[in-house]
């Protein structure tokens, strides 16, 4: 009785025991949205386009503001 009936030894693989744990399945979903997101976000920064930025809230350089009448 040296052979189990479920052995893997006679086609080459290797037993369970040997092998590392699988990922699981939650762990693969979670990376590929937080891969998917991170490339969303990087695509909307370089082509979004706008006015956005720290710059965008600075008075114009012409000293004029805009929406204010000048008497």
């Amino acid at each position: 009785m040296s052979k189990l009936p479920n052995s893997n030894s006679d086609n080459g693989e290797r037993p369970t025991e040997d092998r590392p744990p699988r990922t699981p399945r939650w762990v693969k979903v979670s990376g590929i949205i937080a891969i998917v997101l991170v490339l969303l976000i990087v695509g909307l920064m370089l082509f979004g386009g706008g006015q956005h930025g720290p710059m965008r809230h600075m008075p114009s350089s012409s000293g004029i503001e805009q929406g204010v009448k000048q008497p």
